[in-house]
């Protein structure tokens, strides 16, 4: 296989269904797509029915393309990522990585458009969120969640509004970010730099105001980060969690635990903002995103610094700041719900505290049934109407 017949296949498999996100080349399975979360069998010439172990390798191939740095991961790794581009018309981030011996691919589409928080219509509370000039924020949540593409509409907003200097340390990088009031500084982890904390090390001396961490992967990562946010300097970055709690004891998981009051403390202090987010399966097909958000409090910084407990945890704190622009992933599926958005089952399955999620939906269905019934109290039958 030719990089020219590589290129002609993952194009026709972009058009095999709307909400494409990744693409599947796994041995014993035909080509996949993922569109919307599910996997669907990409049926496009030369119509594969079950990848060889040969053709897997090839596709990998073509995409490494003889990059010593890739190779030499993948064969000491067991993976390596890296980016891949047909001309101007796609751009993808991919993983290559060894299964039982044989190499399978996965590529995720990337958005050529860097999108607003406006077109995205996340919650007004981001745009504050961006106006951090100091600190720690963290977008958090599984893989294929839209993390990357919320913290984009963050670096957008201040690009728009702020003339300041913004370098970006990505693995790969995905949007690409024109130079607006902002002076943007893009950086590739392999390309341009050897791994995140030297690039991290590297870039404090590169005079930025914002500093994006792809991804936020070990101790010494953590480390160089939260010394930035201390000395003047606004991160932004991503972890693998489900919640704001969540997020705080993996980074306390990084170190040992004689550090854990000092690392409390430092968080405490520097960690401004943790946006959690899910994505949902949507009633009319697709899906929708759902988050959580929390800033900076006494409350929160006091849960931080001593811990969760009976009567303080970042749940009941986030519920009652609401008023703030804060919300719980409850708070944000109930609202779905009402729209209509979700239905019953998939607010229970996906819901933090499922006792209080039953309550939340009895309440709702009440509030619905009440916009059926006319000002004086009496239901409207419809159908005696019509006759």
């Amino acid at each position: 296989m030719k990089r020219a017949e590589l290129d002609a296949i993952l194009l026709a498999m972009l058009e095999v269904a709307p909400g494409i996100s990744d693409i599947n080349f796994s041995t014993g399975r035909p080509p996949q797509v993922e569109a919307f979360g599910v996997l669907k069998t990409a049926d496009i010439p030369p119509h594969i029915q079950k990848l060889t172990a040969y053709q897997t390798e090839r596709i990998a191939l073509n995409i490494i393309s003889n990059e010593r740095r890739l190779l030499n991961e993948l064969a000491g790794h067991g993976s390596c990522d890296c980016a891949y581009m047909i001309n101007e018309r796609a751009r993808f981030r991919v993983n290559i990585f060894r299964q039982r011996g044989q190499l399978s691919v996965v590529m995720r589409k990337a958005q050529s458009d860097v999108p607003s928080i406006q077109t995205l219509n996340l919650p007004a509370i981001l745009k504050e969120v961006s106006k951090e000039k100091t600190g720690l924020i963290l977008v958090t949540g599984a893989t294929g969640s839209g993390k990357t593409t919320t913290l984009a509409s963050i670096l957008d907003e201040i690009n728009r509004t702020q003339p300041v200097h913004v370098i970006t340390l990505e693995d790969p990088i995905e949007y690409m970010h024109a130079h607006k009031r902002a002076t943007f500084n893009q950086r590739e982890l392999g390309a341009d730099f050897d791994d995140y904390p030297s690039g991290l090390r590297a870039a404090l001396r590169q005079a930025p105001k914002v500093i994006l961490v792809g991804e936020m992967r070990d101790r010494a990562t953590v480390e160089i980060a939260m010394t930035a946010a201390e000395t003047g300097h606004l991160v932004l970055s991503t972890i693998h969690t489900i919640n704001a709690g969540q997020s705080i004891n993996r980074i306390l998981g990084m170190f040992v635990r004689e550090e854990e009051t000092q690392i409390r403390l430092r968080l405490a202090d520097m960690l401004r903002w943790v946006v959690s987010q899910r994505l949902l399966p949507k009633v009319s097909g697709g899906r929708v995103l759902v988050q959580e958000i929390m800033g900076n409090n006494l409350r929160t910084r006091e849960a931080i610094a001593l811990g969760e407990d009976d009567e303080r945890s970042f749940y009941g704190i986030i519920e009652s700041s609401e008023t703030f622009g804060w919300c719980t992933f409850d708070q944000t599926i109930i609202r779905a719900f009402e729209q209509g958005k979700v239905t019953e089952e998939t607010a229970l399955l996906y819901s933090t505290n499922k006792g209080k999620m039953s309550r939340f939906l009895d309440d709702a269905k009440k509030r619905l049934n009440l916009e059926s019934v006319d000002t004086s109290g009496m239901k409207l039958d419809i159908q005696s109407l019509a006759r």
